[in-house]
C-alpha cells in the first residue's frame, strides 16, 4: 500500500467511526428516559399580592419608562416567576405585551425584605404607537411555576397620569433595576 492508499484509508476508518459514534449517542439520548427540569426554585411558592408590596415609579433613563418593584413582605421566600402580567386599569382587556428578550439566566428568588424589578416602556418614544391614553392605575398579576396562569389577585400600585399606548412591554421579573431597566 502506498502512503496515499493508507491516508484514504484512515480518513475513511475516522469518518465511519465518527458516524458511528453520533449514531451511538443519538440512540442513547432517545432511549434516555426523560428527566423534568430539576430547578430548586420550582418548588418555592410563587410571590403574591399578599406577600409583596407592589410599587411603579417613574425613571428619567430610559424614556418612557416605569420600574416596577416587588418587594416581599412575608416571612418566607417566594419566587418571581416569569414576568408580570400587566393590565392598565380594569378596562383592558389584553395583558401587556412580554419582552421575549429580556428573560433572565434565572427564576428571581426573594428572601423576605428583597425585591425584583421588571421594566415597563409605556409608550412608543418614536411616536408609532396606537391607542395612546392616561391610566391612573396598573393591574400586577403574579404568576405561577408553570406559567399557567395568574396567582391569586392582582397588585394595584397607582400610576396617575401615565401616559400609554399600544407599543407598551414589560421585561421579565429580574434582580437589579439595572437589569429591568437594560431594554
Amino acid at each position: 500500500m502506498n502512503s496515499r492508499t493508507i491516508t484514504v484509508a484512515r480518513f475513511a476508518a475516522a469518518a465511519a467511526a465518527a458516524t458511528a459514534l453520533t449514531l451511538a449517542c443519538s440512540q442513547a439520548a432517545d432511549a434516555a428516559p426523560a428527566t423534568p427540569k430539576s430547578s430548586a426554585s420550582q418548588s418555592i411558592a410563587p410571590c403574591t399580592a399578599s406577600n409583596t408590596k407592589v410599587t411603579v415609579t417613574p425613571v428619567s433613563r430610559p424614556i418612557n419608562h416605569l420600574l416596577l418593584t416587588a418587594t416581599n413582605t412575608g416571612k418566607s421566600t417566594c419566587a418571581a416567576y416569569y414576568a408580570p402580567a400587566l393590565r392598565w386599569d380594569a378596562d383592558q382587556q389584553a395583558p401587556v405585551t412580554v419582552l421575549q428578550d429580556s428573560v433572565p439566566q434565572a427564576v428571581v428568588t426573594l428572601e423576605p425584605g428583597q425585591s425584583a424589578y421588571a421594566g415597563i416602556m409605556t409608550d412608543s418614544p418614536d411616536g408609532s404607537g396606537t391607542n395612546g391614553h392616561t391610566v391612573s392605575s396598573i393591574d400586577v398579576y403574579f404568576t405561577d411555576a408553570s406559567n399557567q396562569g395568574s396567582v391569586g389577585d392582582p397588585a394595584r400600585p397607582s400610576a396617575p397620569g401615565t401616559y400609554v399606548d399600544d407599543s407598551a412591554w414589560v421585561t421579565y421579573w429580574q434582580s437589579s433595576p439595572d437589569l429591568a431597566l437594560a431594554y
